[in-house]
């Protein structure tokens, strides 16, 4: 069985608490259960994490690369959240670890200020899905088992 991971970036385990009008009322624990059964549909193991550190998501980033050149990952979902507009060495991480990765959003960030328009992520992603709310992590776990296809 191939392992998702699910790798959520910093302020996201405050989900259900910030913004509501932005981000929904799901917690982050709604967003797990809701990717461990887009997972279980998937034929996939689950890896979920957050972070409000960015070393601690490479880290895993690098892990999922380890996993993937030991046959035994499918792919990330990454909600990289503000590190998806500042982060080069998250960037520089995908491209290392040969991962391929759905960047995934909440909101639609091209709606909301410009500095969220910017995409460090995007290059180096199979594909950007955003405003979809939460529900966008299941499509996008759906999305890691159709890239296993093509």
């Amino acid at each position: 069985m191939k392992t998702v991971f699910v790798l959520n970036g910093p302020n996201l385990n405050l989900l259900g608490l910030r913004e509501p009008g932005i981000y929904g009322a799901s917690t982050l624990q709604d967003v797990e259960q809701l990717c461990e059964q887009a997972a279980q549909r998937n034929g996939f193991a689950l890896r979920f994490h957050q972070s409000n550190h960015e070393g601690e998501l490479i880290g895993w980033l690098h892990e999922a690369g380890a996993l993937r050149r030991e046959g035994k990952l499918a792919g990330v979902v990454l909600n990289a959240a503000a590190y998806t507009h500042t982060s080069v060495a998250l960037m520089d991480a995908i491209k290392g670890a040969d991962v391929p990765v759905i960047e995934l959003h909440i909101s639609n960030v091209h709606a909301r200020e410009a500095f969220r328009h910017h995409s460090y992520i995007a290059p180096v992603a199979r594909a950007v899905m955003c405003g979809l709310g939460v529900q966008g992590y299941s499509l996008a776990i759906d999305a890691v088992a159709q890239c296993l296809h093509d």
